[in-house]
């Protein structure tokens, strides 16, 4: 009997941050030195990618296909005449004009044009790992995203993407009233699966506007015809997105898909325990005992230039995960 393939695919964006190449390219746009430094931890190779191909075949083996997202570079292991596999390069959906990039935006905001993408599709980045058995209706449900209308305002940080987030949020307010589509979907803002992050919103509902969401930093939930429709609605704003060679803070980021799919009421709730994303830095004991013990569904491993021990810290990483998925996967040769 054949295993069952639903129609849902799985889109991940990578970059190999130790290619010489693709630094040498990076560094004659940016005029930087074609060296590491501690502000290229985005780009930063934590040689667990293998893991992530591991998780899915074990514990979301219904994807009907997975699109490797790269500027052309590709693991040595990885079989790329596996049938579920899709590799993608930037210039197969991207228009040349904005290439070479070496900001995610532009890569995640053009993933619809992507040959093949199903309607219904989970986006990653390579820090994303499923660590636990997982159904499609933790991503869908009757053809629905999951999503979390829990209203949260974005930290204040001048490392993060703060300001972009409140780009995101500027698009969101020049299409949307806060407090009609608040009452036309009132069931969806307050919700069990939220739990007791329904306080959040009830402590932000005097303000008349959107104020943030909830990010949870983990994969998220798209329907393709979300970002056809935005790019309709916000074309030049995002072709300008696009040409951005390195992120700025004039850009919107991919947050603004899912953004728009919970004000227009085209999601379900979904419950905000499902995962959570970890800042690496030193002490990495907690991390490594949810991946060990699959205390959750999802997890985010995001880097951090707090991290000293990076040596020491994949090494404990890579041993949390060999014991969930320790065996070769069919994407490895």
């Amino acid at each position: 009997m054949s295993q069952y393939v639903s129609d849902i695919d799985f889109v991940m964006i990578w970059v190999d941050g130790n290619d010489p190449e693709w630094r040498k390219s990076k560094a004659a746009y940016s005029g930087e030195e074609a060296k590491f430094n501690i502000n290229d931890v985005r780009y930063r190779d934590w040689d667990n990618l293998h893991y992530w191909f591991r998780c899915v075949e074990k514990f979301a083996p219904w994807v009907r296909k997975i699109h490797f997202v790269t500027c052309g570079h590709v693991p040595q292991w990885l079989k790329l005449e596996h049938p579920k596999l899709n590799f993608v390069k930037h210039s197969d959906y991207m228009a040349a004009e904005y290439l070479p990039t070496f900001s995610a935006n532009p890569i995640e905001l053009n993933l619809h044009r992507i040959e093949g993408l199903s309607e219904k599709f989970v986006f990653f980045n390579d820090d994303m790992f499923l660590i636990a058995p997982m159904k499609e209706e933790d991503f869908f449900v009757n053809g629905l995203p999951r999503g979390y209308a829990v209203l949260n305002p974005p930290t204040a940080d001048k490392h993060g993407i703060a300001t972009i987030i409140m780009n995101d949020l500027g698009v969101i307010a020049e299409h949307f009233d806060f407090k009609t589509q608040f009452k036309a979907h009132l069931s969806k803002w307050f919700h069990p699966a939220y739990g007791l992050q329904n306080l959040r919103t009830c402590l932000l509902l005097p303000w008349r506007r959107y104020v943030g969401f909830l990010d949870l930093h983990l994969p998220s939930s798209f329907l393709k015809s979300t970002f056809e429709e935005v790019w309709k609605e916000e074309e030049d704003l995002l072709k300008k997105v696009s040409s951005h060679r390195f992120r700025s803070d004039s850009d919107v980021n991919q947050w603004v898909m899912s953004y728009w799919q919970i004000a227009t009421g085209r999601f379900v709730p979904g419950n905000p325990k499902i995962g959570k994303a970890f800042y690496l830095s030193g002490d990495v004991s907690g991390v490594v005992d949810i991946i060990k013990n699959q205390k959750m569904k999802m997890i985010c491993l995001n880097d951090s230039e707090k991290v000293a021990n990076i040596d020491t810290i994949r090494r404990q990483i890579a041993e949390a995960f060999d014991c969930i998925v320790g065996e070769k996967s069919s994407f490895e040769k």
